[in-house]
């Protein structure tokens, strides 16, 4: 007897025998049998709030596989519509990976840097705007100083 036929019995003996009547059946218990991640201080919705909770992020989610295949479809009808060749399209290298936060810009030197997403090139263009803004700032308020002190000594002198 081999150990996953002991660990088959050890299992038959603690669920319902419907559940392994079938190798579908089995797996379809596996799947069920999932770590509860919610503990008992997260503060969920109980009840009838529960289920409409669920029945949100359902629905949000739907709607967003739907837009997706929208889009995927509508694409799909440009090239047709367009009557680009297959050729024309280009498959990715292999072994390329996508950037993680999705559509990449393309860079004259790509072995130099990681490639990054369209969101991470977007941070990084507001932080160099904020680092801007800033010296912009400083050196406007360096500029405002000395023509106060200067004003403030004048009046001094106006005042001896």
């Amino acid at each position: 007897m081999d150990v996953n036929n002991v660990e088959h019995e050890q299992v038959t003996d603690e669920i319902d025998p419907i559940w392994t009547t079938s190798r579908t059946a089995r797996q379809i218990y596996a799947l069920g049998e999932v770590e509860k991640t919610d503990g008992p201080d997260d503060n969920l919705p109980q009840g009838e709030e529960r289920s409409e909770q669920f029945v949100l992020e359902v629905s949000e989610y739907f709607e967003r596989l739907d837009s997706i295949q929208v889009a995927l479809r509508s694409s799909l009808a440009h090239i047709k519509h367009s009557r680009i060749a297959p050729s024309a399209i280009n498959a990715p290298p292999p072994g390329f990976v996508p950037p993680s936060l999705g559509v990449g810009l393309p860079s004259v030197d790509e072995s130099s840097k990681k490639p990054r997403g369209l969101q991470e090139e977007r941070i990084e263009t507001y932080a160099w705007k904020g680092v801007l803004d800033a010296l912009t700032r400083i050196k406007a308020a360096r500029n405002e100083k000395p023509s106060a002190t200067h004003a403030a000594q004048a009046s001094d002198t106006q005042r001896k």
